[in-house]
């Protein structure tokens, strides 16, 4: 089961839990996209509407290249929450190789043609992909856990490590698109054995 969270909220993974089900998506009909899929949600923290409205515009450099970040338009996010998220090497490496097998497709275009397509479609939809997430975890056992896992994941444990490379919880938020600091700090799990550490060093 995925750690518990307060409330309703989605549970975090922990690091096991995304090796093990980033190993597993690979082993499906449709692997590269279904792992890249996790990986915009447990890398770069993008929501189920994010992931659907990825544009390979927002991916590549002007050269038609996959570049360091992601620039995440308003359009493709919600509200006002557009952003740049740099690419984590695995996520960029998956995006790699599915632009390589996007560009086989007949009607690729690199301003408009989306990083997530189907078999049936050019575009997948927010709740296809919300969709995707639940068969996923029911597939491997994890209970309690949602679309919103990965985000929360992603948001929490950049949280956790921010500090190490000299940034704050402000960097945090800028990466989840968050409009204010308060509501980042919903997101983020507490650690109970960290705050009887701090506590000794106080």
């Amino acid at each position: 089961r995925c750690p518990m969270a307060l409330g309703k909220q989605a549970k975090i993974l922990t690091k096991g839990q995304v090796d093990s089900l980033t190993a597993f998506l690979l082993t499906r009909r449709h692997g590269l996209r279904d792992q890249t899929v996790f990986l915009l949600s447990v890398r770069a923290g993008l929501r189920a509407k994010e992931v659907a409205n990825l544009r390979w515009a927002m991916v590549l450099t002007p050269e038609g290249e996959v570049a360091n970040a992601i620039h995440l338009t308003d359009v493709a996010s919600k509200g006002r929450s557009g952003r740049v998220i740099p690419l984590n090497k695995q996520l960029r490496i998956n995006l790699v190789k599915l632009l390589e097998v996007a560009k086989q497709g007949y009607h690729f275009n690199l301003e408009k043609s989306y990083v997530i397509t189907t078999e049936r479609s050019a575009q997948t939809s927010p709740q296809a992909v919300v969709n995707m997430f639940k068969r996923w975890y029911n597939d491997v056992g994890l209970l309690g856990c949602s679309s919103h896992s990965g985000r929360r994941t992603f948001i929490t444990n950049a949280a956790r490590k921010i500090s190490t490379v000299g940034g704050s919880l402000r960097d945090v938020q800028m990466l989840a698109g968050h409009s204010s600091l308060a509501v980042t700090q919903r997101y983020i799990e507490g650690d109970s054995e960290a705050r009887q550490k701090i506590v000794d060093l106080i």
